[in-house]
């Protein structure tokens, strides 16, 4: 039986450490809070992240990095990118002690603030390659909130390991979760953290009341752009055009579900950035993917005028009726 370790009680990755549980694999899932272990334990509940879903009884939590990881095949982390250094730094330590190498899997979408590294960067970083057979990233429209209930999800793995790709498709695909792979880790993981800038867009419309015309057009635009800069970085164009690009910027884009999208309709209601951070409780990655992807933009020299104008209005205080304004009176060209 395979076994594996995810790192992170969270929505996400208790839907996915669920999904593993149900289709025979045994699953370990961490936490840095021994109450919520209990709480999944002996209730089979996370009610904090997915009010009113039952678990699956032979999901077992630990707050002992060393009792989860011990002897699995595949480690999945699933903590929020400003903890994956530090967690990394800690399952290196317990590979090494337990002198174990793994599979070493991410479904985070983010990138990190400062640096500007992808997940799969920062992982490859802490953890030695000795202790690591193979890295990948697991990413799609899939909103926990819906995997958990079995809606019909499908999602993309990719690896430049196929032995690695093809053991985490055959732990996590069943009748409900459909898994592809692919090769373009780098655009892969490009997508999942740009989607969440222009979700933060697409929220802010539907605050200001504009209708299904305005966000269609956003999403579409803001596209372009993702491609643009995967492209001017190296990554696969094609991969923007699947489930890691276009189907996961449908579904977090235009759905209360997601975090970023909830946070641009605030703003678009009124609220202040502050306010709308305070509010959610919890991370909105779009926010700091921003600034990098503003960033990068420049370094890269690629046209990104929605990604900027967000930014304006993040960072420098921009009306977003004039940021929209300003988008809309652009000079006129061809679509490209």
């Amino acid at each position: 039986m395979t076994k594996m370790a995810v790192l992170g009680a969270g929505s996400w990755g208790t839907a996915l450490a669920n999904t593993a549980a149900e289709n025979g694999t045994e699953v370990h899932l961490w936490t840095h809070n021994p109450k919520q272990a209990d709480e999944i334990n002996q209730n089979h509940t996370n009610a904090r992240y997915l009010p009113n879903a039952k678990l699956i009884q032979t999901l077992t939590a630990t707050s002992d990095m060393t009792s989860a990881v011990a002897g699995a095949d595949i480690v999945l982390n699933v903590v929020p990118t400003k903890a994956v250094r530090e967690v990394a730094k800690e399952l290196a330590k317990t590979l090494e002690l337990l002198d174990h190498t793994v599979i070493l899997a991410h479904a985070t979408k983010g990138l990190e603030q400062g640096t500007y590294k992808r997940i799969s960067e920062m992982l490859a970083e802490e953890v030695p390659v000795q202790r690591r057979s193979a890295l990948a990233v697991i990413s799609g429209p899939s909103h926990a909130e819906d995997v958990i209930k079995h809606d019909l999800t499908a999602v993309t793995i990719a690896s430049t390991d196929d032995e690695a790709a093809k053991l985490l498709q055959k732990v996590l695909s069943n009748r409900h979760f459909r898994t592809y792979t692919n090769h373009d880790l780098l655009g892969s993981e490009l997508a999942a953290a740009l989607k969440n800038i222009i979700a933060i867009g697409s929220g802010a419309l539907t605050g200001l009341g504009y209708g299904d015309n305005a966000k269609a057009a956003l999403l579409t635009r803001g596209l372009v752009e993702m491609r643009r800069l995967g492209q001017a970085m190296g990554a696969q164009p094609e991969t923007f055009l699947g489930l890691s690009g276009i189907g996961d910027l449908i579904v977090t884009g235009m759905s209360k579900n997601s975090r970023n999208y909830r946070a641009g309709m605030a703003l678009g209601e009124g609220k202040t950035l502050a306010a709308v951070q305070e509010d959610m409780g919890m991370v909105i990655e779009g926010v700091n993917t921003t600034k990098a992807v503003y960033d990068f933009a420049t370094q890269y020299k690629v046209d990104m005028p929605i990604t900027a104008a967000i930014y304006r209005v993040l960072y420098e205080g921009l009306f977003i009726p004039d940021a929209i304004d300003e988008l809309m009176s652009r000079p006129l060209k061809s679509e490209s």
